[in-house]
């Protein structure tokens, strides 16, 4: 069973997430919106895959219970047997798997704590 395929979005926390968009648009050329940057990308077998970038506001409580100021998003091709195969080897489990129309999502803790999101995408939603 293949466990991660790609980074799906990397999210930090800052303290003004606009002007951070701002400046990396005017800087760096990044197309930004609402939510941050969406990289678009193919994948071996040709699929039209996207990875997000996104500054989130300093107090947010998305990343709990994780106290780092940043949380990866790793792209996984099923992500309930993942999960059931990660809880038999004993990684934390957190919350219970979210269903949206571009995809599902679980959450996970590493061995430092650090709160990892994966998500079992559909990116046809985003075309």
């Amino acid at each position: 069973m293949k466990r991660v395929t790609g980074l799906g979005g990397f999210f930090f926390k800052t303290e003004d997430p606009k002007a951070v968009k701002d400046w990396y648009k005017n800087h760096l050329g990044l197309n930004t919106d609402v939510y941050g940057c969406t990289f678009w990308w193919k994948a071996e077998e040709g699929n039209k895959c996207s990875t997000q970038w996104s500054p989130f506001k300093e107090d947010t409580n998305y990343f709990a219970p994780s106290k780092k100021e940043f949380m990866m998003n790793f792209r996984v091709e099923n992500l309930v047997a993942l999960l059931e195969v990660l809880k038999k080897e004993g990684v934390a489990i957190i919350g219970e798997i979210e269903e949206y129309e571009y995809g599902k999502f679980g959450w996970i803790l590493d061995s430092e704590d650090n709160k990892i999101e994966l998500w079992e995408p559909i990116d046809s939603a985003f075309l």
